[in-house]
């Protein structure tokens, strides 16, 4: 850590404009990778802070941090999501260096294995095309661990799952079609019919989507936003009773998946993304009580009347 260079800025630069000249005093340090304090070991300034806004004097002494190599929170999300699409159906064709040839030839694959691999892939699809036109996704970084510790979480997860669900071996659920049937009715509904061409949505897959179009409105964004409302759309109702729905509909679609495999590896990621999303819940929860108390100070996080 040490003092970021002297040269001279207006009282209405920003951070970012600071950065911009201590890129250009020491070049390797880009702007994404300097993290500049007030303070030895305080907290990071944001971009957009203005230097007038944190001036006791004329005078003002930043110190500045390397963040180390940094990646677009754009870049990791794509990440995350292709890496799961990909590895999937990588099991999902049974290429011989995975199983058994011989295993693989003898053994016809149950109708719930292949349900799975289309849900599977119409979840990471969604994913992918939502971080590419639905989300503002944020314009800052973060720094390269990250994105090496969640790709290894989400594809090595995938790899988990997806080797038990198409092992030749792998056996259909204790209840049999019934249980396929109940699970997969949570995770696929027929919605409309035009001319004779059938069009399914995902149930919990279709609220998650809808949500997200909901937030990413620029009534919902910035310093101004409003509380969504539930609209005439039945999927958004949700907000009635939970103000991060986005979150209870991830959490409906890997549960029915859990339920429709019957499969450990699936049971344990449900778990744990259950545990983080109702962190993350909670987190925005208390934001939004500080933001827009009177409009859900009645409602719950993530599942209704608990939490």
């Amino acid at each position: 850590m040490e003092p970021a260079s002297s040269s001279l800025v207006t009282q209405s630069s920003t951070i970012h404009d600071v950065k911009q000249k201590f890129h250009k005093t020491c070049p390797k340090w880009y702007p994404s990778r300097v993290g500049l304090q007030l303070e030895c070991g305080g907290p990071f300034l944001k971009d957009y802070v203005t230097i007038q806004s944190i001036a006791a004097s004329s005078i003002v002494t930043l110190y500045a941090t390397d963040l180390g190599q940094q990646v677009s929170w754009t870049t990791v999300f794509l990440a995350e999501y292709t890496g799961p699409l990909l590895i999937y159906l990588l099991f999902y064709l049974r290429i011989p260096c995975i199983y058994d040839g011989k295993q693989s030839a003898r053994r016809l694959r149950h109708p719930v294995v292949h349900l799975a691999c289309f849900c599977h892939c119409i979840h990471y699809i969604r994913y992918l095309l939502e971080t590419l036109f639905v989300h503002k996704v944020s314009a800052g970084h973060t720094p390269l661990k990250n994105l090496i510790m969640s790709c290894a979480f989400y594809w090595g997860f995938t790899s988990w799952i997806a080797y038990y669900i198409n092992h030749p071996l792998y056996t259909p659920p204790s209840f049999g079609n019934r249980q396929i049937t109940v699970s997969a009715i949570n995770f696929l509904a027929e919605v409309y019919h035009t001319e004779n061409v059938e069009n399914v949505l995902q149930i919990c897959e279709a609220g998650n989507h809808f949500i997200n179009v909901m937030l990413s409105h620029p009534s919902h964004t910035g310093s101004n936003a409003c509380f969504p409302s539930p609209n005439y759309n039945p999927f958004t109702w949700m907000f009635f009773l939970v103000s991060c729905p986005n979150y209870t509909y991830e959490i409906g679609s890997w549960i029915s998946f859990t339920v429709m495999t019957q499969t450990l590896p699936v049971g344990i990621f449900t778990l744990l993304m259950s545990i983080q999303m109702s962190l993350w819940a909670q987190k925005k929860h208390k934001i939004y009580l500080r933001k827009f108390n009177p409009c859900i100070h009645r409602k719950s996080a993530m599942i209704p009347f608990i939490l």
